[in-house]
Formats: C-alpha cells, sequence, structure tokens
C-alpha cells in the first residue's frame, strides 16, 4: 500500500488526506447517484431533474449540482433570459463515472428481490 502523496498521479482513497474521498463522498451520496443517473440522459433543466428524482428538495438538488460541478462532473450553462434558463449536462469524466454508476445501480434493481429476502433472515 503506497501513501498519499503532495504530488497526486494516482488518488488512494483509503488516505485521510486524498482528496478522492470528498469527490467519491459526492459522487455516491444518494442524491449524487441520482443526479447522475438522469444526467445520463442528456442535457437537462434544473426543474426537469427535480421532477425525475423523486423525493429531493430543492435545496438538495440545488447543493448536489454545485458539488458535481465543482468536482468537474457536470456543466452548467446559464442563458440570459428572464426568466433565467439553466442546463446541466456530464462532462468526459462525469459520463464515465455516470456509466460505472449506472451499472452498480442496474445490478441493484435486478438483485433487489434477492437482496430484500437476504434482509429478512
Amino acid at each position: 500500500m503506497e501513501k498519499f502523496s503532495n504530488s497526486i498521479e494516482r488518488g488512494y482513497v483509503l488516505s485521510a488526506q486524498c482528496p478522492s474521498r470528498e469527490i467519491l463522498q459526492h459522487l455516491t451520496n444518494r442524491w449524487g447517484v441520482l443526479v447522475m443517473i438522469v444526467l445520463m440522459k442528456g442535457t437537462k433543466r434544473f426543474s426537469e431533474i427535480r421532477r425525475e428524482i423523486d423525493g429531493v428538495s430543492e435545496r438538495m438538488l440545488t447543493q448536489t449540482l454545485q458539488q458535481l460541478e465543482q468536482d468537474g462532473m457536470l456543466n452548467r450553462k446559464s442563458y440570459n433570459t428572464v426568466p433565467p434558463h439553466v442546463e446541466y449536462s456530464l462532462t468526459d469524466y462525469g459520463k464515465e463515472a455516470g456509466s460505472r454508476l449506472a451499472n452498480l445501480v442496474d445490478w441493484l434493481e435486478e438483485n433487489l428481490n434477492g437482496i430484500l429476502k437476504s434482509q429478512k433472515k
């Protein structure tokens, strides 16, 4: 095992000092995963994302979008119109991460019945 160093060639998520931990947390929290899954379908406006993700508050969605934008996972494009028009889309990093998250979500949905049965044991 190598320790995390200041010259980053590759992250080491098990190190407390590695910035990959914060990015991983943003991607894998409940809302981060769901935003990434929605944006895998293409460019969306805030209201479209909110409608697709049942149960997310405006505040949490705003915070999640800001974090993912700061992490380089999505682009935010603002149009100078009244009312304001803002669109979100995945960057190349976001598309790759989204694809990997989609595989996990697909696996979970396919195995949900068995997992729920295991929980009851």
